[in-house]
């Protein structure tokens, strides 16, 4: 969605219970934003109305008069502002997840206070299907730490996004198999077949980080025909992206272990991205604009790397695009 800096933004928050929703209200606080927590729903519009700053508000099957489609409703008649940005995030976990948050907290889940907590997840499960299916943004939190929740929060709708509110985001998300897809995946690239530094002892403990890694890597013959196949497959994709009017996006590539030869392929994926970004025509010369940040997921949960690396151009300057890098922080409680 299109916005120029005069209009204001409006975060509607949802999601299922214990999925992580107070935490992004929280955190969009923090960010400047004013924070309402389950107004009754008749009183949306008219809040959002007359407010003039930021605004974050938190909607959930507790709201009086919850009800999704009419959610939706005011959610596209609040959009018809032209002197708003009005989005929908939405925040949910596995099953797995959400059963554990609940034994360790001793609540009970608002849809079942009597019965069992697996039905009560799956009544709000249906009950919030289509906000999920309608948001701008689906946070996946079954393995993210609070920081990097935190993080992503401040990233999308902090002081510093304001002035790129035009240009889509671009993630570039390093992953290992092993641990599985990354939920928020809109496309993933499978580089297991590469030459596997692993099996080589003076590399083992290394990362795609490391220059002597990253010359094994791209010494695989088939290594440079499968990067410039993917750049240019990408490049075609993300002008398309821009024109459905889609804000986000994110590129994962994974391994077996996530911390070769996807590490590797992503930063230098990131490298030709913030090059294009910088330059005047864009990818695929089509002048599209874009807000690029990469994550190395299991570098991050190891605690070896930092999180988020800004892409580089060839000298070695941050392209004007490009996030600052932020250290990975401890799993908060």
């Amino acid at each position: 969605m299109n916005a120029s800096p005069q209009r204001r933004r409006v975060v509607l928050v949802t999601g299922l219970s214990g999925g992580g929703r107070s935490s992004i209200l929280r955190a969009l606080e923090d960010s400047g934003y004013e924070a309402v927590d389950n107004p009754p729903l008749p009183m949306l519009e008219e809040m959002v109305a007359r407010g003039e700053r930021r605004l974050a508000v938190g909607v959930d099957a507790r709201t009086r008069g919850f009800d999704a489609e009419a959610v939706i409703d005011a959610l596209r008649r609040l959009r018809a502002n032209p002197s708003l940005v009005m989005e929908l995030v939405f925040a949910w976990a596995d099953e797995a997840t959400l059963l554990r948050r609940y034994s360790e907290t001793r609540r009970r889940h608002p849809l079942a206070p009597q019965g069992q907590i697996t039905d009560g997840i799956a009544a709000e499960q249906a009950l919030t299907a289509r906000l999920r299916e309608c948001a701008d943004l689906v946070v996946d939190t079954s393995a993210l730490p609070l920081a990097e929740l935190r993080r992503v929060i401040e990233h999308r709708f902090g002081p510093t996004a304001e002035a790129g509110m035009q240009a889509m985001v671009v993630s570039l998300v390093s992953f290992a198999y092993a641990r599985g897809l990354p939920r928020e995946a809109d496309l993933v690239f499978d580089a297991r077949f590469l030459r596997n530094p692993h099996y080589d002892p003076t590399l083992r403990s290394r990362t795609g980080l490391d220059p002597e890694v990253g010359a094994f890597i791209a010494a695989d013959p088939d290594y440079q025909r499968f990067f410039t196949a993917t750049a240019e497959l990408i490049a075609l994709l993300l002008p398309r992206f821009v024109q459905e009017g889609k804000k986000y996006v994110t590129i994962t590539i994974g391994c077996t272990g996530g911390r070769h030869r996807s590490v590797y392929l992503v930063e230098q994926l990131a490298a030709r991205l913030a090059s294009s970004a910088a330059s005047d025509r864009g990818v695929g010369d089509r002048g599209i604009d874009w807000r690029l940040h990469v994550t190395h997921r299991e570098l991050a949960s190891d605690a070896e790397s930092i999180t988020t690396r800004p892409a580089r151009h060839s000298d070695g300057q941050l392209p004007s695009g490009a996030d600052r890098p932020s250290p990975v922080q401890a799993q908060e409680a």
